[in-house]
């Protein structure tokens, strides 16, 4: 036999071994991920029928960013979102409680994006946008052409630039606002002492730094002499359960505070520590009341450790959690439900309070706030 056909013979048992090794590891990989044949040869099939045939030049990070957003897209689910790599440092930016935009958070429902909650002192306050109003356009460009994400990104954007904003408020009135994105610096809890001893304490959402800003703050108003605490969570969009726990320690007697409770049935309780209630309390709570301020009013209400005044909440009753992935970028995903501490679940149906007052964009007056003051001086 010839020197070439040996080495002909060679490289053909080195290609048929390369090719079963490759198409083994393939389908141990197939086995691994519990994808099924067909699926799998399907989604290669149109990855390499997109990178061979379309007619412009495509990145193979982008396809696959593209197939991860759409299988989270698939679930329908408005809280679960693949979260590109500038989408992720905005978030962690924001739970860290300093990002950059304009100073609004939003609600994704219905197929239309909503102001949820304004931040104070921000461009967004300062501009006249209000809760409830919504977002129809930005910069000219219909959000209907958009995922959730892309409007997110494209209201961010650099600090000092401008963003052009198409409104419609709830009465239907339409209006343009241009904004300039600023640093955001959210501290998300205030204090004020009112008259008769009362305390006023307002979160505007959970973030890493709330536990200690309402330790700091709930510390200050009792030495101003508190002896009555109207907790607001009013327009409050939720955020981290671990610090909407550390506050519960402050209002909701020793036991259960949530439940949480993924697909397999695995049960996670976060508790109290709290030995006696100190303060009579009041807790204002509204339509955009969500998550983690709703995990908060719920056990009050269950524990009986103050009264709920306003609107029923939002109903969010599901937990997320944000799954690092290899390019800087991230998955947000819904992974459990939660309950409340009689074993209820909010999801979708929200927490009725035990005392209705409504508040109208005509009012003056804090009708909700009146009400809470009311009820503790009696």
């Amino acid at each position: 036999m010839s020197k070439k056909k040996i080495f002909l013979i060679i490289a053909l048992t080195a290609l048929v071994t390369f090719l079963s090794t490759l198409l083994g590891l393939g389908i141990v990989a197939i086995k691994v991920a519990d994808v099924r044949p067909d699926d799998a040869a399907r989604f290669i099939g149109a990855y390499k029928v997109i990178r061979n045939r379309y007619v412009d030049k495509t990145d193979q990070t982008s396809l696959f960013d593209g197939a991860i957003s759409g299988m989270v897209r698939s679930l329908k689910d408005p809280h679960s979102v693949y979260l590109e790599p500038e989408m992720y440092h905005e978030l962690l930016n924001q739970t860290g409680g300093t990002f950059g935009g304009i100073g609004v958070y939003m609600d994704f429902r219905d197929k239309k994006i909503r102001v949820l909650s304004v931040i104070e002192n921000t461009p967004a306050q300062k501009a006249g946008i209000m809760p409830n109003d919504e977002i129809i356009a930005v910069d000219d460009v219909s959000v209907k052409e958009m995922d959730p994400g892309t409007v997110v990104l494209k209201i961010r954007g650099e600090i000092g630039t401008d963003v052009k904003l198409t409104l419609r408020s709830p009465s239907g009135d339409e209006r343009d606002v241009t904004l300039t994105r600023g640093i955001i610096k959210s501290k998300s809890v205030h204090g004020k002492m009112l008259e008769n001893s009362i305390a006023y304490i307002r979160i505007s959402n959970f973030t890493e730094q709330t536990g200690n800003e309402f330790k700091e703050t709930y510390a200050k108003m009792e030495n101003e002499g508190m002896k009555k605490i109207v907790l607001d969570l009013r327009q409050n969009p939720g955020g981290l359960v671990n610090t909407c726990v550390d506050v519960a320690n402050y209002f909701v007697p020793k036991g259960t505070v949530v439940t949480v409770e993924d697909k397999n049935g695995e049960i996670e309780e976060y508790n109290s520590n709290l030995e006696e209630v100190k303060y009579p309390l009041a807790v204002l709570v509204d339509g955009n009341s969500a998550s983690a301020s709703e995990i908060l009013a719920g056990a009050i209400k269950d524990t009986k450790s103050g009264t709920l005044i306003g609107e029923k909440t939002f109903g969010k009753g599901s937990i997320q959690v944000v799954i690092p992935m290899f390019h800087n970028d991230a998955v947000k995903l819904t992974v459990a439900k939660y309950f409340t501490p009689s074993g209820v679940s909010i999801d979708g149906v929200g927490i009725e309070p035990d005392v209705e007052a409504k508040f109208s964009p005509g009012d003056k007056d804090d009708i909700q706030l009146k009400k809470a003051v009311e009820i503790l001086e009696k």
